[in-house]
């Protein structure tokens, strides 16, 4: 898949592109797909920053977007860290609310004729996506939740990822090394010696990550490198094709199905 060309570079986390690029790049697609990134701000222990998700999920996102013709959304940096609340920082916005704000978006790039979404989720706290995504899929809208856990699967095993997806729950070895590799001015001294496993968390959703773990680290951030971060990074990039592929090719077909089925 080619990229879509030359793309200005971004000022931190908020795209850098006039609406004259992305009149130019909507121009040269069939089909517009747009790429939201959801991260959180909450706990990452004492060595990864509050915004680690929303950094994982910008830099997955902008992977994708230097391979792919998509149009790159700034993050939403506020989501569901109820589990969270008890380390001081942490912030949250309820699942309803969530829930809306995605919606709107949808809403909001389909009257300015972007017809898919692709959500870049980069908290596992935030359920209520997967529920958007259903939602709107059943009204004949495009919209697709990246990565599956089969995606963050085939990263971890080409970037040599030693800890289980089970294991690596927070601020373990994939967060750590995606941020070495793409923001290493933001990991502190302390991931060598951080790891903690704690693989039955079955009570997490009534007890909060705080029964589990007093540093808020769950998994092997001692593991965790920049090279590892960057293929993670590619990899996630590569398995991102299908997506594309499938709402592209599709656009147009699903709504007009449901708009049948309505009349």
């Amino acid at each position: 898949m080619s990229g879509s060309g030359i793309r200005p570079t971004a000022y931190g986390l908020v795209p850098a592109d006039t609406t004259e690029d992305v009149r130019t790049r909507g121009a040269g697609v069939s089909t517009q797909v747009a790429v939201l990134p959801v991260g959180s701000f909450e706990q990452h222990g004492p060595f990864l920053p509050l915004a680690t998700d929303t950094l994982v999920a910008c830099a997955v996102a902008r992977e994708i977007a230097a391979a792919y013709p998509v149009h790159l959304l700034p993050p939403v940096t506020i989501a569901c860290s109820h589990e969270h609340a008890a380390w001081p920082g942490t912030v949250s916005i309820s699942s309803v609310t969530l829930h809306a704000v995605v919606r709107d978006i949808a809403a909001s790039l389909r009257r300015s004729g972007v017809e898919a979404l692709v959500v870049v989720n980069g908290h596992g706290g935030n359920y209520v996506l997967g529920n958007v995504v259903q939602e709107s899929s059943a009204r004949g809208e495009r919209m697709a939740l990246f990565p599956a856990p089969e995606d963050w699967e085939a990263a971890r095993e080409r970037a040599g990822v030693s800890t289980s997806l089970l294991t690596d729950m927070h601020a373990g070895e994939i967060e750590t090394s995606i941020l070495l590799h793409a923001h290493p001015e933001m990991v502190r001294p302390g991931y060598e010696s951080a790891d903690l496993v704690a693989d039955d968390r079955r009570h997490l959703l009534t007890v909060g990550m705080s029964a589990y773990t007093d540093s808020g680290v769950i998994g092997r951030p001692s593991l965790g490198s920049a090279e590892k971060g960057k293929e993670l990074l590619a990899s996630l990039a590569d398995s991102f094709e299908t997506y594309f592929s499938m709402l592209t090719s599709a656009a147009g077909t699903t709504a007009e199905a449901a708009e049948s089925a309505r009349g």
